[in-house]
């Protein structure tokens, strides 16, 4: 017997093959603290670092599930719309790109929306999907915004929308942009009838959707440690030659000069949302 081939090697093959087993992206480390985070743990505290309280992005559908309950959500679908106006292709077709998004995440675009409710109040909920294509806003998202408005119209029932967005979609050039006189349009109509409009900037909100309906809300929420903002901060710093607060673009920058209401930490948020609804009700 060989001892070295017949005991040893088969021994560091069984470690080596159990190594391979091992799921990636089992540690996350927090930018603001350096933690090395089990993803256990931040899944179990909502995406929030058991430190030092950052954020990280949060999924739609658990957003969803933490805060209304997958069973008290019902979608609403969303009207079709032309999908590639201008026949986009760069490195690969327009069409092929929203298909592979679709199957990757299992939505047909950038927003979900939905009836819920928020204790006794019903509501009409629509969430942006950063997943699906950095959650661009085109022609899709524009109608379901539209659609969102005109249901809280007939129906009398406050409008919640949760963006999260790298702004317009490149892919449908001038048909994006015009999706932000469009939303505002639509949203502007609520507050006509006095009825409460919210909006929960997450990370990230920034371009098209911060330049029209997403800063036009009767109260302004801001998750923890989102950045908000139109341009980035470096075209910002380049553009005016100056350094900005390393805080700049940060929900907490932005309440301290009065851009939001509140900043709120994720936890907290379905209470917070309570007592807002609550007080524009009466």
């Amino acid at each position: 017997m060989n001892w070295l081939t017949d005991f040893v090697k088969p021994k560091l093959s069984a470690l080596v093959s159990k190594r391979k087993d091992i799921p990636e992206n089992l540690w996350q480390n927090c930018p603001k603290c350096k933690k090395m985070l089990h993803h256990k743990d931040l899944q179990e505290n909502l995406n929030i670092c058991t430190e030092c309280n950052f954020h990280f992005r949060i999924s739609i559908d658990k957003r969803i599930e933490s805060l209304f309950g997958k069973k008290n959500f019902n979608e609403i679908a969303i009207d079709k719309v032309i999908e590639d106006p201008l026949k986009f292709v760069d490195k690969k077709k327009y069409t092929d790109r929203l298909k592979e998004y679709r199957k990757k995440t299992n939505r047909e675009d950038a927003i979900v929306l939905g009836r819920t409710n928020i204790g006794s109040i019903n509501i009409i909920v629509g969430l942006m999907n950063f997943d699906f294509m950095g959650g661009s806003m085109g022609k899709y998202v524009g109608s379901a915004i539209v659609k969102a408005s005109n249901i809280c119209l007939e129906e009398n029932k406050p409008l919640i929308l949760f963006t999260s967005s790298g702004g317009a979609r490149m892919q449908e050039g001038i048909v994006s942009l015009m999706q932000m006189p469009k939303t505002v349009a639509a949203v502007q109509k609520l507050s006509k009838k006095n009825i409460p409009y919210i909006v929960v900037l997450t990370d990230p909100t920034t371009g098209g959707v911060t330049a029209s309906f997403a800063m036009l809300a009767d109260i302004l929420i801001a998750e923890n440690d989102s950045t908000i903002g139109f341009a980035g901060k470096r075209v910002i710093q380049d553009t005016i030659r100056e350094d900005l607060p390393s805080n700049f673009q940060k929900s907490e920058y932005l309440k301290e000069h009065g851009m939001v209401d509140v900043v709120v930490d994720r936890k907290n948020l379905y209470q917070k949302l309570l007592i807002i609804l609550s007080h524009l009700q009466k």
